[in-house]
């Protein structure tokens, strides 16, 4: 498959100024590296605060990295101009979480749907016609143009924020949990809406989400974040290395009564962005971590067939029995 984003060693960190404490920097993602094939839903996972949402920026560039690289279709986008990022964001667009504030309220949905061809100062021939191919798109009629997203449902709405990422015929679309504020029902119709989108359009997604089973099902690959890093990428069906992965897994809700589950519970906080520790992040949490863990932070190296883990005790970890 046709590599079209490549991610390397991607950073960004933050200072911040506090009375008499001086400045400090909080590293909100760090040494971040992974690619992407056309067609391809890559899954983005970790708690909160872990750095999803940061990348997902970073990725379109709607913050500056500190360091790193990202090259998108072939062209490093670092060295773009504010002109020629604008020209670029044609082929890369992003569903944000919340549906309800990433519509203007002022506008009718016909305007917000104008309002991406308006920036690029691309505005079609015939615009009725383009808002209610993109509204069809979506599976939405043409008496949605009219209407204002207060006289819409949280699903319509976020049917509305992914026909206008598809107003300008995109290639990548960054989705940040746009499932997460919606009904479980509603939830299902979103997901297939994008796959079945994905197939007629041969679109590629970066789909981040707290719902570690919904990744596993939509998505080709996981990547899995904790304290800004990744610590694994994992095939589609592919057995976690990782401890944290596994703890993840392990806490997974099973609908069915009779399939038990004891989950391991995660002692301690997820260490500070403002003070990380030499070693491994994980290892004040971890059953695995040896005087190593403390001190050499584990690089993210091959494990198996599109298989990457950073951790000293991968192969220990990954002959233990999942906890079921």
């Amino acid at each position: 498959m046709t590599e079209i984003l490549s991610v390397k060693n991607l950073s960004r960190r933050f200072v911040t100024k506090r009375l008499w404490r001086g400045a400090e920097v909080f590293s909100a993602v760090r040494n971040v590296s992974f690619n992407a094939s056309r067609g391809e839903i890559v899954g983005v996972v970790g708690e909160s605060g872990c750095g999803k949402s940061t990348l997902a920026r970073l990725i379109l560039r709607l913050i500056e990295p500190s360091s790193g690289e990202i090259f998108f279709e072939g062209s490093d986008l670092a060295s773009f101009s504010k002109r020629e990022m604008r020209r670029s964001r044609q082929k890369m667009q992003m569903v944000f979480q919340d549906p309800y504030s990433s519509i203007d309220p002022r506008f009718t949905i016909q305007s917000a749907l104008l309002e991406p061809f308006k920036v690029q100062g691309q505005l079609p021939a015939k615009p009725d016609q383009r808002v209610l191919e993109l509204l069809n798109m979506v599976g939405l009629d043409a008496s949605f143009a009219h209407r204002y997203p207060h006289q819409m449902s949280g699903g319509q709405k976020q049917r509305v924020g992914i026909a206008r990422a598809l107003a300008l015929n995109p290639s990548l679309i960054v989705l940040d949990e746009p499932t997460a504020s919606l009904d479980v029902s509603v939830q299902a119709q979103i997901i297939n809406l994008l796959d079945q989108l994905r197939r007629d359009l041969g679109l590629t997604y970066i789909f981040i989400s707290h719902d570690l089973s919904l990744v596993r099902y939509f998505c080709d690959k996981t990547v899995v974040m904790y304290a800004g890093r990744i610590v694994e990428i994992l095939p589609k069906r592919g057995t976690p290395a990782h401890p944290y992965t596994r703890m993840l897994m392990s806490s997974v809700f099973e609908p069915d009564p009779k399939s038990r589950r004891t989950i391991t519970r995660l002692a301690g906080e997820a260490p500070s962005g403002y003070a990380l520790p030499v070693g491994c992040a994980f290892a004040t949490r971890c059953a695995f971590a040896t005087q190593t863990c403390n001190e050499a932070d584990p690089a993210l190296e091959p494990f198996a067939q599109r298989h990457q883990v950073a951790c000293h005790h991968a192969k220990k970890c990954f002959r233990e029995p999942m906890v079921a």
